[in-house]
């Protein structure tokens, strides 16, 4: 089943927003596989991804992205989470905050983002700062702007080598398509 949802080519199936500097990569820049997720740390969709991710990049090289598509309807937390990841990411520390907000994802609030960003250590008048003028706000809308031109209403939604992946959330289904 999954080579077929993952060869249907209209456009809601194909990431339309190319990878560029301004993202979040993790892994070899040579990898034959590129995944890309847009998702938000309150969605307990997306942390079930983000642990099969991790079991898949222990098994092979992966080159990953992450966007932000905060659902504030659902979680209004959400977009602060996105914001602390984002000033995390001013100071070089995306993915230590990212690993933080999806590990504690209930508990976001002011008080816990403030704990994890001292927590690794940022410069916290500077995370402040970011976080009361809303600084990283503008990059939050960027990411959600190109989800919604790739078809992206919901999360998580991935992305393997540009297709949509629209199987079973499971790490051997997603592990299948990615080799595939």
């Amino acid at each position: 089943m999954h080579k077929t949802a993952m060869s249907q080519t209209s456009d809601s199936n194909k990431l339309l927003m190319p990878i560029s500097e301004q993202d979040h990569i993790q892994g070899v820049i040579e990898a034959s596989v590129v995944l890309v997720e847009y998702g938000y740390y309150q969605c307990p969709s997306c942390r079930e991804v983000y642990r099969m991710i991790q079991a898949i990049q222990q098994q092979i090289p992966l080159r990953f992205v992450f966007r932000h598509f905060p659902q504030i309807h659902l979680h209004p937390q959400a977009q602060k989470a996105s914001e602390a990841a984002e000033s995390a990411a001013a100071q070089n520390k995306f993915w230590q905050m990212h690993n933080i907000l999806f590990e504690h994802q209930s508990a976001l609030n002011d008080g816990y983002l403030l704990e994890y960003a001292s927590a690794i250590e940022l410069d916290i008048n500077r995370f402040l700062r970011d976080m009361t003028d809303h600084v990283h706000a503008e990059r939050v809308t960027q990411d959600m702007q190109g989800g919604i031109q790739s078809g992206v209403s919901s999360t998580p939604a991935l992305f393997v080598n540009k297709i949509r992946y629209r199987d079973a959330w499971d790490t051997e289904r997603l592990l299948a398509a990615i080799l595939d």
